[in-house]
Order: C-alpha cells, then structure tokens, then sequence
C-alpha cells in the first residue's frame, strides 16, 4: 500500500504533474461529469460529493500511481 507522502517523493515538483480533473459517471442517473481533484491531499482519498445532475451522494475513491495518473472510482450508498 502507498503512503500518503509518496506524491511528495515520487512526483517533485516540475517535474511530472499528477491528474487534477477525472470524469466520471454517476452510480444513480449515469450522468458523465467532471471531477477536481486535489493530489496534494493523499494518495488515496475517500470522500463523498454531490452529482452535480441528480444531487444524489457519489462515494469516490480516488488513487494516484506514480505517474500522476488518477483512477476514480464512483459507487453508490450501499455499495462495497
């Protein structure tokens, strides 16, 4: 598992920019929107946000490799 500081090590600055923006689709109305996200924050971030179409409660997890690549996953209430 990455430790929250590895963006910090891994990813100097100026040198590669790590991902600021992720589309995803809502897990209720399956609308494509477009998340900022904040690299500095973690690694692996997990936090909820409102559809910006539905209102309805996202649950994101959002995870950065080495290169700066996000992966973003969006789950409904209740799901695993």
């Amino acid at each position: 598992m990455l430790d929250d500081d590895w963006l910090d090590e891994e990813l100097p600055l100026g040198e590669v920019a790590a991902e600021d923006t992720a589309w995803v689709v809502c897990p209720y109305c399956a609308s494509r929107v477009e998340l900022t996200l904040d690299p500095g924050g973690a690694a692996v971030q997990n936090y909820v946000e409102d559809c910006e179409v539905c209102c309805r409660p996202c649950y994101l997890t959002v995870r950065w490799d080495e290169a700066g690549q996000a992966q973003v996953e969006a789950r409904a209430e209740g799901e695993a």
